[in-house]
């Protein structure tokens, strides 16, 4: 039965290897979006942006508080799954 059912979905084989790379890479864009380090690095050059005067108190505040909520998400994240990696 096994076979029958390989041979019939082997028309969408593209659809669902297709799907699969899109969900590998989806994940990786995630896992990068959510990774701490990258979310601190951020978090300097927005402070450094600051000092320079390229954006105003109001603008760093926003954006300072979208980092901090992605920072926390982040450190949920990597308690809830041991090492920190989204599987």
């Amino acid at each position: 039965m096994g076979l029958i059912k390989e041979l019939l979905l082997l028309p969408f084989a593209p659809v669902r290897g297709s799907a699969w790379v899109v969900e590998q890479v989806l994940d990786e864009a995630e896992r990068i979006y959510y990774d701490p380090a990258a979310v601190r690095i951020e978090l300097a050059r927005l402070e450094e942006r600051l000092e320079a005067g390229e954006i105003d108190d109001e603008e760093f505040d926003r954006a300072e508080d979208e980092l901090l909520d992605r920072l926390e998400t982040a450190l949920r994240r990597g308690a809830g799954h041991g090492n920190g990696m989204h599987t």
